[in-house]
């Protein structure tokens, strides 16, 4: 356990330091942050460090196991509307639980938290209805995500103006840190009994439906809501590293609280299975409760550590980064921070490893690593740019996801699914909880209405790698027609053998065509012998 705590620590780290390096040198540089808003944003990034850990190391021994026990024993019942039932309460359990959801749903002013959260968790619940029933079904995943896109392509132009980029940032928030692993799980554990050829497909593209549901359901709920205000950032008054102390003791017990009513669905859920079907073993339930008691943990040190110190510090810097340096500044600093948040992303890893294993080598794990990378980098590049001008978020995700729909009639199955469920990848913790309040405080310092410039930027984010991903996979396919037609097979010309059958009757050889001759062996050269050397002489 302990080894694995330190891995996941590693991992973590690379995720967050990186960022720190950034700040802390643009902190000397060209944007120089409050002292004791440096400070705390030093203690929130150790904080945050171990919560991640401790959060995955939880992941990875509770809630994945739970989502793949569920998966498999929801399909094993044989009452396809209890399954559908069963299927939408998980995806709303799950995704109630979901820390960057929560920590999106702070930021808007004007909505109930309680009414984002519920519609964005029904969103997902329906996705994930529909992820089994095209498993079930055999249905081609590009063809439902092809209905989705056009439906909120559709949406986008009657809902509210200012509620449109939060719908599509909503979309890439809910693909987070708990969402995603848990519904990859419960997709191993649908797909996994029924164990035919496609089954490795079909444990993939949960998590693409699961980022287009909850866009399509936010999206109805901007016909009936407006966000108000500016930013509910708070940026902490401190001057002294008792404040930070305090900042902190009053903080935990508020998300202890938010954090336990988040889990305690998800957990009733896998009670209520442990008890009806799954029936584990004591010694399996008391590891997935530990790995629980982790993820607890973890969470709690996650969100308080976000939101009283690396979200403030985002914000101020956003805004620093546009009133004392130009537009361009802003965009190349926007670019560097999505360049390396990716490159450190531990998920990301693992993706490049899984698609060179598809590709059988042909695309490597550098090469997409550096793809990605600079995809990300042109998405938050295109975000500033979008702080600094107005422009439409539309503009941007409508030639997108149809450039991404298009290319996905010239890919494998397999890879379209991978390509859609990278954009969670990408989209990882910091997305929502830094670079979004540096876009924030960009667009406030600017002027501009944070809902219309700001949001959407971690839609972006989850846009870029789609992208990518198809891309390498259009070069993979062009790759492998190429490696097949470059084959050289020998041509083998068209060869007649005469074998003269016969048998030997009172020393007269008796051919086919039923005529006898004295047989001519008198040499002591075997027939059958002669005959395979006659054979071979003519090859």
């Amino acid at each position: 356990m302990l080894k694995l705590l330190l891995s996941k620590l590693k991992e973590s780290s690379f995720s967050v330091i990186p960022i720190i390096l950034l700040v802390l040198f643009l902190n000397f540089t060209i944007a120089p942050l409050p002292k004791w808003s440096a400070i705390l944003l030093l203690a929130s990034a150790f904080t945050i460090i171990l919560g991640i850990a401790l959060f995955n190391l939880g992941v990875d021994i509770s809630l994945i196991p739970i989502g793949q026990h569920i998966g498999s024993a929801l399909v094993k019942n044989k009452k396809l509307w209890l399954i559908i039932i069963l299927t939408l309460f998980i995806g709303i359990f799950i995704t109630m639980a979901e820390p960057d959801l929560i920590v999106l749903a702070g930021q808007i002013n004007g909505v109930p938290d309680s009414v984002f959260i519920m519609s964005v968790s029904i969103g997902v619940g329906l996705a994930l209805v529909v992820a089994f029933l095209r498993i079930l079904f055999q249905v081609r995943l590009s063809y439902i995500l092809i209905v989705c896109y056009l439906a909120a392509f559709a949406l986008s132009f009657f809902t509210g103006k200012d509620f449109l980029s939060i719908a599509w940032e909503s979309g890439a928030v809910t693909t987070g840190p708990i969402m995603v692993p848990v519904v990859m799980a419960l997709g191993r554990g649908l797909a996994s009994v029924r164990a035919d050829k496609t089954s490795e497909e079909d444990s993939f593209g949960l998590v693409a439906l699961g980022l287009i549901g909850p866009i399509i359901l936010v999206l109805l709920l901007g016909m009936f809501y407006t966000p108000s205000g500016g930013s509910a950032l708070v940026v902490p008054e401190i001057n002294s590293l008792s404040d930070i102390g305090l900042l902190y003791v009053t903080n935990f017990p508020v998300y202890m609280k938010q954090v336990a009513i988040a889990l305690l669905p998800i957990l009733l859920t896998f009670a209520i299975f442990q008890i009806v079907r799954i029936k584990l073993k004591i010694k399996e339930v008391l590891k997935i409760c530990v790995g629980t008691v982790y993820t607890y943990i973890g969470l709690v040190l996650f969100l308080t550590s976000v939101n009283i110190g690396f979200m403030p510090a985002g914000y101020q810097l956003g805004g620093e980064l546009f009133v004392k340096n130009s537009g361009l500044i802003l965009i190349l600093v926007g670019m560097a921070i999505g360049y390396f948040v990716v490159a450190a992303e531990p998920a990301v890893f693992v993706l490049k490893r899984q698609v060179e294993e598809v590709t059988s080598g042909a695309i490597s794990a550098k090469a997409m690593g550096i793809g990605l990378s600079v995809g990300v980098a042109v998405s938050v590049g295109l975000a500033m740019v979008r702080v600094l001008t107005g422009l439409s978020l539309l503009y941007i995700v409508i030639p997108g996801y149809l450039i991404t729909l298009v290319l996905t009639f010239f890919v494998s199955n397999l890879f379209t699914s991978i390509a859609f469920d990278s954009g969670a990848v990408a989209s990882g913790p910091l997305a929502a909880t830094f670079m979004l309040p540096l876009a924030i405080g960009a667009a406030e310092a600017n002027g501009g209405n944070i809902y219309t410039d700001a949001f959407g930027i971690v839609a972006l984010v989850a846009l870029t790698p789609v992208i990518t991903l198809q891309l390498f996979g259009v070069v993979a396919a062009i790759k492998s027609k190429r490696a097949q037609r470059d084959m050289v097979v020998p041509v083998v010309e068209d060869t007649i053998i005469e074998l003269e059958y016969s048998s030997h009757e009172n020393g007269k050889e008796v051919h086919a065509n039923g005529s006898a001759e004295e047989s001519c062996d008198s040499s002591g050269v075997d027939v059958e012998k002669g005959l395979s050397a006659q054979v071979a002489d003519r090859r």
